[in-house]
């Protein structure tokens, strides 16, 4: 009898994958205001779906909004946002400095621009490296896993077009932010922009 109590006991206890899910998931809503709000904005409506299976699939259902449209013409009021992050998004931007008044006006008074992308390796050993694993490598690989040569072709022309750290560190400042900083990583491979709305 004592047997079957613990076989039935192992059979209720959920895999140990989808016990570690739920732990984080938990540890995930903790860290999370109970009150707080995100909106998820995105001028791609496929990529928007796939952003909201992800999420569900990983509990993050409430406070969530979903918004399509245009970076250069928020469909947001004035000041009514406490913070606006981007990742490996405004480099496809058409027109940047309009993008970034944008933010600017969404944000409220004390309101932080975040922004990741990739950007200019700082280090001239890396550098070399990494133009050449940039121009003849990632190309190929985007060939053969993705079959899409061209797309990854053109990931890394965008790189390379995008403005150095201090160049859009200042261009982030023509668009009214304050106390403009940038940190990069790994070398500068990536930088992430900071500034605020005072």
């Amino acid at each position: 009898q004592q047997q079957q109590q613990q076989q039935q006991q192992q059979q209720q206890q959920p895999p140990p994958w989808q016990a570690q899910q739920q732990q984080q998931r938990v540890e995930r809503e903790a860290q999370c205001p109970p009150n707080g709000e995100v909106t998820v904005f995105d001028i791609n409506a496929e990529m928007l779906e796939v952003g909201k299976s992800r999420a569900t699939t990983q509990g993050l259902i409430s406070g969530l909004h979903w918004v399509q449209g245009n970076a250069e013409q928020l469909p947001f009021a004035d000041g009514s946002m406490d913070s606006y992050t981007v990742a490996f998004g405004i480099r496809n931007v058409t027109n940047r400095h309009a993008a970034l008044c944008e933010a600017h006006r969404v944000l409220k008074r004390g309101g932080r621009l975040l922004c990741l992308e990739f950007s200019h390796v700082s280090v001239p050993v890396l550098k070399e490296m990494y133009d050449m694993y940039s121009f003849n490598i990632i190309p190929k690989v985007g060939g053969v896993v993705a079959k899409d040569e061209q797309s990854y072709q053109y990931l890394v022309e965008s790189i390379r077009q995008f403005p150095d750290q201090e160049t859009w560190a200042e261009q982030i400042r023509a668009a009214g932010f304050k106390a403009v900083t940038y940190e990069n990583i790994t070398g500068g491979v990536v930088a992430i922009h900071s500034g605020f709305k005072l």
